[in-house]
């Protein structure tokens, strides 16, 4: 739908019409001001710098997620062309279960879970736990440090090497492929940009294609060697399929877990008594008070397969929606105090998962990473404190710290 002919729709369907640059310093630092405003006018509005009707209530965004007429594969008559350059990204991306509908999407998630089991997950808390002090370890014992590199970024990449069955000498690269390609996401996207994420994307592939060759004539008890056996009513993963979930798995899980423990570090130094609140019988609180927080992911996009009424706005056929998973999580219709960080507040379903088809695969481990690297890090640094203002990077759809000073106390 063009961009005037959408706006005059938002208008038809009675939508509030606001600006607000995705890439604006206040708005990076604070994205919540603006969540509120938007609130205020109605459960959904027209976000205009994005030419987007945009869900902002928390019935709002659950309802797209789990309404099986929205989806995230584009509609045939909407699909845009690959943009020059970007070939080999989109190679990958048209084989990632996160872009697909079903029936494809079926077959490749149940092919995923059967290897991406829970008993599998649950195994690795001890491995991460051991991981965790060793960063804690390499940390200098005085002076300030900042926590991104030295812990939120090099935990989840290496666990998501072992479980793959990746070199760990491969963290490294591992991660600098993953921030290439998920710079493609961000509002700040340039052209060199793009085309980082594209050598990205063709490295990351070919290495992956190699490795995988390696374990079909050498198996290991690792993720890859499992998703190359996991097999459903005589179906398996095509090699295109198993390198693109490997990099989905990777890129997702990483990017979300760095976020999420650095906002929730910030959080719980912010918040005062992390010893308390990542005590044994409250950690399990705790970690779904950071996510619903301040989550890693803000912005998820649908596509409206039909004309589809939501809490009395029209959406048309063809359209694409924004869910905005944050301003969802701090819906006062569901939470007292929305705005507080409360990890003892009673338990309500937040969205920084997504929910119905599309939710995220990976959250179990995101969980239980969280839940032993957060009460690891607080018992071996007890006085842990900022040593300077976080700040949060230009990474809008997600949102991240670019970096945090702490100092032990």
């Amino acid at each position: 739908m063009p961009p005037a002919e959408a706006g005059r729709g938002a208008a038809a369907a009675g939508l509030a019409v606001l600006r607000q640059s995705p890439t604006d310093p206040a708005f990076v630092q604070d994205p919540y001001p603006f969540y509120e405003a938007a609130r205020a006018a109605g459960p959904l509005f027209r976000w205009e710098d994005y030419a987007m009707t945009a869900a902002v209530a928390h019935a709002a965004v659950s309802a797209i997620l789990r309404d099986r007429r929205f989806g995230r594969e584009p509609p045939a008559d909407c699909r845009p062309p690959v943009p020059a350059g970007l070939a080999d990204f989109f190679a990958v991306e048209a084989h990632s279960m996160l872009e697909l509908e079903p029936p494809r999407h079926t077959r490749l998630r149940n092919l995923v879970l059967r290897a991406f089991t829970s008993r599998r997950i649950a195994a690795l808390a001890p491995e991460i736990a051991a991981l965790a002090h060793g960063l804690i370890d390499a940390m200098p014992a005085e002076g300030a440090v900042d926590l991104l590199p030295a812990f939120a970024q090099r935990l989840p990449v290496v666990v998501i090497a072992r479980l793959l069955g990746v070199p760990e000498s491969m963290a490294p690269q591992l991660l600098a492929w993953s921030d290439a390609m998920v710079g493609i996401y961000q509002a700040r996207r340039t052209p060199a940009m793009e085309v980082a994420a594209n050598a990205a994307a063709r490295d990351f592939a070919a290495f992956l294609r190699g490795h995988v060759a390696e374990r079909r004539t050498r198996p290991a008890d690792d993720l890859i060697t499992h998703l190359i056996a996991a097999e459903e009513e005589g179906s398996r993963l095509s090699p295109d399929e198993l390198v693109a979930t490997c990099i989905l798995l990777l890129n997702a899980g990483h990017e979300a877990t760095v976020h999420t423990l650095g906002n929730g570090v910030k959080a719980l130094l912010e918040a005062g008594e992390p010893a308390r609140m990542l005590d044994p019988s409250a950690v399990e609180g705790t970690v779904e008070e950071i996510l619903r927080f301040d989550p890693p992911l803000h912005l998820f996009t649908r596509w409206a397969y039909t004309e589809v009424e939501v809490m009395g706005r029209r959406i048309a056929a063809g359209e694409q929606v924004a869910c905005l998973l944050a301003a969802a999580n701090r819906d006062p219709a569901l939470w007292e105090a929305p705005d507080r960080f409360d990890p003892r507040r009673p338990a309500r379903a937040h969205l920084s998962f997504g929910a119905g088809l599309h939710f995220c695969v990976g959250a179990p481990l995101a969980r239980l990473e969280l839940q032993v690297a957060l009460p690891v890090l607080f018992a071996r640094r007890p006085g842990l404190r900022l040593a300077a203002p976080p700040c949060y990077a230009d990474l809008y759809h997600f949102h991240g710290l670019e970096r945090l000073m702490v100092a032990a106390g």
